[in-house]
């Protein structure tokens, strides 16, 4: 791996750990800006960006899977938990078929959700981090 992308990864994570914080969008925006602002140089930044730029989903589905991941992985859940019940009350084996595909599903909607979210809000922040830039200062 080079070192724009060990860079990425490495903003990902931090806007992943502000995504296990109970929070608004606002103060999650906050507190990765101080974070990247210490950290990673304006040109980073910019190459940063269009890194994550490219990276963001296109369509209808990668879009609903960052807006609703735990909407889109239910149903699978839902699979998984229905094999496990008839698997084990009516004892057959082959139902137990559905949570092995199931839960593996489920749980990479989920994680793929997570991580489109978090560089939904690394994307939102460096925005931000431009504007302020943009703009003259006060006195």
């Amino acid at each position: 791996m080079d070192g724009k992308n060990v860079q990425l990864e490495r903003l990902i994570a931090m806007a992943e750990d502000e995504l296990a914080v109970y929070s608004s969008d606002a103060r999650k925006i906050e507190k990765l800006r101080r974070k990247i602002g210490i950290s990673v140089t304006p040109k980073e930044q910019k190459e940063v960006k269009a890194e994550l730029l490219e990276l963001m989903p296109k369509g209808l589905f990668g879009k609903l899977i960052e807006e609703q991941r735990q909407t889109v992985a239910l149903p699978f859940w839902g699979i998984a938990g229905l094999g496990l019940l008839f698997g084990i009350s009516l004892r057959q084996p082959v139902d137990f078929l559905a949570p092995a595909i199931g839960i593996p599903i489920a749980i990479n909607v989920q994680k793929l959700g997570w991580n489109l979210q978090a560089k939904r809000i690394l994307l939102k922040t460096l925005e931000e981090i431009e504007e302020r830039m943009k703009q003259p200062v006060k006195e």
